[in-house]
C-alpha cells in the first residue's frame, strides 16, 4: 500500500527521478516552456514551483536588506545546476512574479502522441507567454485605419 505517499513514480528510481526533475526544470526555466508528457508536467510543476518560491522569497529579501541571499542561491543550485538558468531565475522571472501567491506554471493538454499514444501536454510559466503571436486586427480593425 502508498498510504501517504505523494508524487508519481513515474517508473524510475529516486535518483533518475531526481535527475529528470531537475533537467525538466532547468529546461523550463531556460525556456519558459516545455513539452512533455502529462504525468511529467504535472511532476515537474511541482518542483518547479518550488523552487520558484525559493528563489522569489529571496529576492524579497533582496530587496529589503540590499544584501545578496547566497544561501538560497546555493539551494536551488542543487538541483539546477546551470548557472546561467539561476541567473535568469533571480534577475527575470522571481522579480516578475513578486505580486502572485502562487500558480506560476500551467499545464496545458495536447492530445495523444502518435508513435506510442501517451498524453502530451505543454508546460509553461505563467507570466511569460513566449509563444503567443500579437493578435491580427480584425477587418473591423483594418477598416477603420
Amino acid at each position: 500500500m502508498r498510504h501517504r505517499k505523494a508524487g508519481r513514480k513515474l517508473k524510475r528510481t529516486a535518483s533518475h527521478k531526481k535527475a529528470l526533475l531537475a533537467a525538466l526544470s532547468t529546461s523550463l526555466l531556460r525556456h519558459k516552456k516545455i513539452r512533455t508528457t502529462v504525468a511529467k508536467a504535472k511532476e515537474t510543476k511541482v518542483f518547479a514551483e518550488k523552487l520558484i518560491t525559493r528563489a522569489k522569497r529571496a529576492v524579497e529579501r533582496e530587496t529589503q536588506s540590499k544584501v545578496k541571499d547566497v544561501h538560497a542561491r546555493r539551494e536551488i543550485y542543487r538541483s539546477i545546476r546551470d548557472r546561467s538558468v539561476i541567473q535568469e531565475l533571480f534577475a527575470e522571472i522571481a522579480p516578475k512574479v513578486l505580486s502572485r501567491p502562487g500558480g506560476y506554471t500551467r499545464v496545458v493538454k495536447l492530445g495523444h502522441r502518435r508513435g506510442d499514444g501517451a498524453q502530451i501536454a505543454v508546460l509553461e510559466l505563467v507570466d511569460f507567454n513566449t509563444g503567443t503571436a500579437p493578435a491580427k486586427p480584425s477587418a473591423k480593425e483594418k477598416k477603420e485605419e
